[in-house]
C-alpha cells in the first residue's frame, strides 16, 4: 500500500449509482464490465473483495414502464425487486468471464445490531470469502422502508467493512474526492490526505445524487467513522480507468483522491489480533 508498511488483504469496495448509470439514468454496461475486470485484477492480485453495489432501482425502472402512479415506498419496492435480478445477473456474466464466482447478500439495518443475525450474516460473508467466492451486497429494499433503512449504501459499506475486519474501504462516486469547495470552481482545491481527528464537515457539500440517497456528506460521515475504527478509507472516481488497482497495487501511482488515514492504534490492534487468530487457527 502507497507510503505504508502494512498491506491490504481485505477491502470493500463501495459502487455508487453514479458511477454505474449514464445521464438518462439507464445502467451503464460498458462502465461496470470495467469496474469487473478491475475487481477481478485485485482477486488475482490475492486481495479478498466484498463489493457493495448500488443500481439495483435504476436497473429496474429502466426495465419497467408504469402507466399509473406509484408512491415513493411503492416505487422503491417495486424497481428494485426487478433490478436486483438484472444487476446480479449482469454481476454474474460478467465475473463469470474471469473464472470468478459471485454471492448476492440482501440486508437490512436490523442484521447489524449484536445477536444471532450479526453473527449469522459475518459468518455467510466469511465462508465465502475463504471458499473464492466474492460477495455483492445490497440493501434488501423489497423490505427496508422508512426507519428500517440505512442512510444509503455508504452506511451499509462502512458496517461491512467493520463486521468483516477489512483492512481498506474503497467508496466510488463520480467525483476525485472531497474538495474544499464545489468541485466544478476552479479554486476548489482536491484534499489529498485526512488524519486522524481532523474536521473536515465545513468542506462537505450537502447535495446529494440524484439517482440514489448518498452524496459527499454522507461519504464523509463513513470515512471517518470507519477510519476511526483502523479501516483505511479511500474516496475515489469509479470512472477513472483503473483506479482500483492504482488506488490497493501501485506504489507509485498518483491517480486523485482523498485518502483517510486510519486510527493507528486501532490499526495496530486489527493486526495483532489477525495474527493471533491466525495462530490459533494454525
Amino acid at each position: 500500500m502507497k507510503g505504508d508498511v502494512l498491506a491490504v488483504r481485505r477491502v470493500v469496495v463501495k459502487v455508487g449509482s453514479n458511477v454505474l448509470t449514464r445521464p438518462d439514468g439507464k445502467l451503464n454496461v460498458t462502465q461496470m464490465s470495467s469496474l469487473v475486470d478491475q475487481i477481478a485484477r485485485l482477486r488475482h492480485e490475492g486481495l479478498e473483495v466484498v463489493l457493495v453495489s448500488s443500481g439495483a432501482v435504476a436497473c429496474g425502472r429502466g426495465e419497467l414502464h408504469v402507466d399509473h402512479s406509484l408512491d415513493s415506498v411503492e416505487q422503491r419496492q417495486l424497481f428494485s425487486a426487478i433490478g436486483q435480478v438484472k444487476l446480479v445477473g449482469l454481476y454474474y456474466d460478467l465475473f463469470r468471464e474471469h473464472g470468478l464466482h459471485v454471492g448476492q447478500v440482501l440486508t437490512m439495518k436490523e442484521n447489524f445490531l449484536p445477536g444471532e443475525q450479526y453473527d449469522n450474516q459475518r459468518a455467510c460473508m466469511e465462508v465465502m470469502l475463504e471458499n473464492g467466492v466474492l460477495p455483492i451486497v445490497n440493501e434488501n429494499d423489497t423490505v427496508s422502508v422508512t426507519e428500517l433503512m440505512f442512510t444509503d449504501n455508504d452506511e451499509l459499506s462502512g458496517l461491512i467493512a467493520r463486521m468483516i475486519r477489512a483492512e481498506a474501504l474503497v467508496l466510488l462516486s463520480n467525483i476525485d474526492g472531497l474538495y474544499t469547495g464545489d468541485p466544478a470552481q476552479t479554486d476548489s482545491r482536491l484534499i489529498e490526505r485526512v488524519e486522524p481527528g481532523t474536521d473536515l464537515s465545513h468542506y462537505v457539500q450537502a447535495e446529494k445524487s440524484s439517482l440514489g440517497r448518498g452524496g459527499m456528506q454522507s461519504k464523509y460521515h463513513t470515512a471517518t467513522a470507519t477510519a476511526a475504527l483502523g479501516i483505511r478509507v479511500y474516496i475515489a472516481n469509479g470512472r477513472r480507468p483503473d483506479i482500483l488497482p492504482d488506488l490497493l497495487c501501485r506504489q507509485d501511482s498518483n491517480v486523485p483522491h482523498t485518502e483517510f488515514v486510519p486510527d493507528k492504534v486501532q490499526e495496530l490492534n486489527k493486526v495483532y489480533n489477525q495474527f493471533f487468530k491466525t495462530k490459533v487457527s494454525s
